[in-house]
């Protein structure tokens, strides 16, 4: 999700229908943090390269959904949890013509029940992103286990965050330990991607079991 995120497609002239749908179902209901154009031309592109399934969290109305399943190869399962039940609703009505996509009302963890995944979005205002250590394992405020997600060779994303020229990036004066969790993640090969401006995400893809990753990254040169 993005602030303002829905009302930046207005200025997009060849969206596809069902994006289309999905940002007037956002916009009439005043919500305003749909994923942006620029996050979701990259989740389309992404979805195409995945073979079985792929899993987001925080569905909100359905607009970054709408991109994944837009770029989809035929076949391929989309399962979207959303926490309020009133998006996951309105989600659900949007997509009750296509059968491969599922929308859940529930938390992100409920994702784990429907594991592996090829492609993996971790969206809505940071689920599974990474915070405070959980008290226990599955606990809401726990980060994402790309391992226990994801394929071998799966695709992670971790969206909105705001380009960084330090490194370590930087949040508030401090180490990002939430962009820092998934550059040195050591189940993944993980780079962070400038979309524009103002707005970046973090591409991981998970190793195979025994791989070794290292656990420091040097600043690019």
């Amino acid at each position: 999700m993005s602030p303002n995120g829905t009302d930046a497609h207005r200025t997009e002239s060849d969206l596809p229908p069902l994006v289309a749908q999905a940002v007037t179902a956002a916009r009439e209901a005043g919500f305003a943090n749909s994923c942006r154009p620029e996050q979701g031309r990259l989740l389309r592109a992404l979805a195409g390269g995945a073979h079985a399934r792929i899993g987001e969290t925080g569905t909100g109305f359905g607009v970054g959904l709408a991109w994944l399943a837009t770029g989809a190869r035929e076949g391929v399962r989309l399962v979207s949890a959303e926490r309020d039940e009133a998006r996951a609703a309105a989600a659900g009505r949007l997509f009750a013509g296509h059968p491969a996509v599922r929308v859940l009302h529930a938390d992100w963890t409920e994702l784990y029940r429907h594991a592996p995944y090829d492609l993996l979005v971790l969206d809505g205002g940071g689920q599974a992103k990474g915070g405070p250590p959980a008290l226990l394992p599955g606990d809401p405020g726990e980060a994402a286990d790309p391992v226990r997600l994801l394929t071998p060779g799966g695709v992670l994303v971790i969206d909105d965050f705001t380009p960084s020229a330090d490194w370590p990036p930087l949040h508030r004066g401090e180490p990002d330990r939430a962009r820092l969790h998934w550059l040195r993640h050591p189940a993944l090969r993980a780079v962070e991607l400038p979309l524009a401006s103002d707005l970046s995400v973090i591409l991981g893809v998970r190793t195979p079991l025994g791989t070794d990753v290292p656990d420091r990254l040097s600043a690019p040169s």
